[in-house]
Protein backbone atom coordinates (compact mmCIF):
# COMPACT_ATOMS: atom_id res chain seq x y z
CA UNK A 1 0.00 0.00 0.00
CA UNK A 2 1.56 3.29 -0.76
CA UNK A 3 1.76 6.90 1.16
CA UNK A 4 -1.25 9.02 0.73
CA UNK A 5 -0.68 11.45 -2.19
CA UNK A 6 -1.65 14.77 -0.58
CA UNK A 7 -1.78 18.06 -2.75
CA UNK A 8 -0.83 21.14 -1.17
CA UNK A 9 -1.62 24.57 -2.77
CA UNK A 10 -0.02 28.09 -1.71
CA UNK A 11 -0.52 31.69 -2.93
CA UNK A 12 2.46 33.37 -3.62
CA UNK A 13 1.93 36.46 -4.49
CA UNK A 14 5.79 38.40 -4.87
CA UNK A 15 5.68 39.67 -1.11
CA UNK A 16 7.42 39.39 2.23
CA UNK A 17 4.44 37.01 3.89
CA UNK A 18 4.01 35.02 0.84
CA UNK A 19 7.90 34.19 1.34
CA UNK A 20 6.87 32.81 4.29
CA UNK A 21 4.03 30.64 3.06
CA UNK A 22 6.21 29.72 0.12
CA UNK A 23 8.93 28.62 2.66
CA UNK A 24 6.45 26.80 4.56
CA UNK A 25 5.29 24.65 1.51
CA UNK A 26 8.67 23.63 0.15
CA UNK A 27 9.35 22.69 3.98
CA UNK A 28 5.94 20.69 3.78
CA UNK A 29 6.92 19.16 0.60
CA UNK A 30 10.13 18.31 1.77
CA UNK A 31 8.95 15.95 4.49
CA UNK A 32 6.73 13.61 1.82
CA UNK A 33 5.45 13.33 -1.71
CA UNK A 34 3.20 16.09 -2.28
CA UNK A 35 1.65 17.66 -5.54
CA UNK A 36 2.71 21.15 -4.43
CA UNK A 37 0.35 24.09 -6.39
CA UNK A 38 1.52 27.05 -6.27
CA UNK A 39 -1.12 29.99 -7.03
CA UNK A 40 -0.78 33.80 -7.99
CA UNK A 41 -3.75 35.68 -8.78
CA UNK A 42 -3.04 39.04 -10.48
CA UNK A 43 -5.68 41.38 -10.10
CA UNK A 44 -7.31 43.40 -12.95
CA UNK A 45 -6.05 46.86 -13.90
CA UNK A 46 -3.27 46.32 -10.69
CA UNK A 47 -0.14 44.87 -12.29
CA UNK A 48 2.27 42.98 -9.06
CA UNK A 49 5.40 45.07 -8.48
CA UNK A 50 8.80 43.89 -9.73
CA UNK A 51 6.87 42.43 -12.77
CA UNK A 52 6.54 45.16 -15.44
CA UNK A 53 3.44 45.03 -17.71
CA UNK A 54 0.88 47.78 -18.09
CA UNK A 55 -2.13 45.97 -18.91
CA UNK A 56 -3.28 42.66 -16.85
CA UNK A 57 -3.72 40.52 -19.70
CA UNK A 58 -2.73 36.81 -20.45
CA UNK A 59 0.75 37.93 -22.10
CA UNK A 60 1.17 39.62 -18.27
CA UNK A 61 0.15 36.42 -16.49
CA UNK A 62 2.45 34.27 -18.84
CA UNK A 63 5.36 37.00 -17.72
CA UNK A 64 3.85 35.91 -14.17
CA UNK A 65 4.14 33.01 -14.57
CA UNK A 66 7.46 32.30 -15.51
CA UNK A 67 8.60 34.67 -12.68
CA UNK A 68 6.68 32.54 -9.66
CA UNK A 69 8.20 29.24 -11.41
CA UNK A 70 11.61 30.77 -11.55
CA UNK A 71 11.28 31.85 -7.32
CA UNK A 72 9.60 27.77 -6.52
CA UNK A 73 12.79 26.43 -8.58
CA UNK A 74 15.18 29.01 -6.33
CA UNK A 75 13.62 27.67 -2.58
CA UNK A 76 13.25 24.22 -3.84
CA UNK A 77 17.20 24.03 -4.80
CA UNK A 78 17.98 25.72 -1.60
CA UNK A 79 16.58 22.56 0.26
CA UNK A 80 17.60 20.38 -2.77
CA UNK A 81 14.51 18.65 -3.05
CA UNK A 82 13.93 16.81 -6.14
CA UNK A 83 10.64 14.64 -6.86
CA UNK A 84 8.04 17.25 -5.57
CA UNK A 85 5.56 17.40 -8.69
CA UNK A 86 5.05 21.60 -9.18
CA UNK A 87 2.29 23.10 -10.88
CA UNK A 88 2.39 26.98 -11.58
CA UNK A 89 -1.65 28.37 -11.60
CA UNK A 90 -1.37 32.23 -12.65
CA UNK A 91 -4.97 33.65 -12.42
CA UNK A 92 -6.66 36.97 -13.28
CA UNK A 93 -9.12 38.00 -10.47
CA UNK A 94 -9.99 37.98 -7.16
CA UNK A 95 -7.14 36.30 -4.55
CA UNK A 96 -9.56 34.39 -2.02
CA UNK A 97 -11.68 33.10 -5.15
CA UNK A 98 -9.00 32.01 -7.05
CA UNK A 99 -7.06 30.27 -4.22
CA UNK A 100 -9.93 28.98 -3.41
CA UNK A 101 -11.23 27.79 -6.59
CA UNK A 102 -7.63 26.29 -7.13
CA UNK A 103 -7.86 24.31 -4.33
CA UNK A 104 -11.10 22.96 -5.10
CA UNK A 105 -9.96 21.89 -8.69
CA UNK A 106 -7.05 20.07 -7.29
CA UNK A 107 -8.99 18.50 -3.92
CA UNK A 108 -6.57 20.55 -1.78
CA UNK A 109 -5.53 18.97 1.67
CA UNK A 110 -3.93 22.06 3.03
CA UNK A 111 -4.18 25.06 1.83
CA UNK A 112 -0.99 27.94 2.93
CA UNK A 113 -1.53 31.75 2.35
CA UNK A 114 0.41 34.15 4.08
CA UNK A 115 -1.21 37.32 6.37
CA UNK A 116 0.13 40.69 5.99
CA UNK A 117 -1.11 41.76 9.18
CA UNK A 118 -3.33 44.73 8.12
CA UNK A 119 -5.25 46.65 10.64
CA UNK A 120 -7.66 49.11 10.92
CA UNK A 121 -9.45 50.84 7.99
CA UNK A 122 -7.24 49.45 5.32
CA UNK A 123 -9.00 45.82 6.68
CA UNK A 124 -11.97 47.15 7.17
CA UNK A 125 -12.17 47.94 3.53
CA UNK A 126 -9.96 45.48 1.75
CA UNK A 127 -10.52 42.84 3.88
CA UNK A 128 -8.31 39.98 4.13
CA UNK A 129 -7.64 37.26 1.40
CA UNK A 130 -6.09 34.67 4.20
CA UNK A 131 -9.31 35.50 6.73
CA UNK A 132 -11.56 34.61 3.44
CA UNK A 133 -9.12 31.48 2.81
CA UNK A 134 -9.63 30.04 5.96
CA UNK A 135 -13.36 30.86 6.56
CA UNK A 136 -14.06 29.16 3.30
CA UNK A 137 -11.69 26.58 2.50
CA UNK A 138 -12.77 23.51 2.55
CA UNK A 139 -9.47 22.01 4.26
CA UNK A 140 -6.62 22.67 6.47
CA UNK A 141 -5.56 26.13 5.94
CA UNK A 142 -2.08 27.27 7.49
CA UNK A 143 -1.93 30.72 7.79
CA UNK A 144 2.47 31.45 7.69
CA UNK A 145 4.29 34.54 8.50
CA UNK A 146 7.62 36.25 8.50
CA UNK A 147 9.80 35.06 11.96
CA UNK A 148 9.27 37.83 13.97
CA UNK A 149 10.60 36.79 17.31
CA UNK A 150 14.81 36.55 17.96
CA UNK A 151 16.53 32.87 17.40
CA UNK A 152 16.99 31.80 21.43
CA UNK A 153 19.50 29.21 22.36
CA UNK A 154 17.46 26.83 24.16
CA UNK A 155 19.35 24.43 26.93
CA UNK A 156 19.71 20.42 26.06
CA UNK A 157 17.33 18.46 27.12
CA UNK A 158 18.85 15.80 29.57
CA UNK A 159 17.10 12.84 30.58
CA UNK A 160 16.77 11.85 34.73
CA UNK A 161 16.02 9.29 36.16
CA UNK A 162 12.24 9.51 37.86
CA UNK A 163 11.96 9.68 41.22
CA UNK A 164 8.50 8.07 41.82
CA UNK A 165 6.27 7.05 39.45
CA UNK A 166 3.69 9.41 39.16
CA UNK A 167 -0.03 7.97 39.83
CA UNK A 168 -3.01 10.37 39.07
CA UNK A 169 -5.35 11.62 42.27
CA UNK A 170 -8.32 9.51 43.34
CA UNK A 171 -10.76 10.70 46.24
CA UNK A 172 -13.40 8.41 45.40
CA UNK A 173 -14.16 5.10 46.55
CA UNK A 174 -17.07 3.09 45.30
CA UNK A 175 -19.34 0.71 47.28
CA UNK A 176 -21.85 -1.37 45.24
CA UNK A 177 -23.01 0.22 42.63
CA UNK A 178 -22.63 3.52 44.42
CA UNK A 179 -19.04 6.28 44.16
CA UNK A 180 -18.58 8.13 47.73
CA UNK A 181 -16.49 10.89 48.49
CA UNK A 182 -12.97 10.28 50.67
CA UNK A 183 -12.54 12.08 53.36
CA UNK A 184 -9.71 15.14 52.50
CA UNK A 185 -7.10 14.52 55.00
CA UNK A 186 -7.11 10.63 53.22
CA UNK A 187 -3.47 10.75 51.08
CA UNK A 188 -3.96 10.78 47.70
CA UNK A 189 -1.17 8.07 46.61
Amino acid sequence: MSAPHNHVVVAFDFTLSSYAALQQAVTTARESTDDLHVVCVVEPHHPLPGIPGEHVDYVYAERVEHAVADEVARHLAAVDRVGVHVCIHVRIGRPSDEILAVAADVGADVVIVGSRGQLGLRHLLAGSVAERVVREARCAVVVARPKAYETKELDDVVEVDPHHTYRPPHRYYYEDHRAGMRPVDWPLY
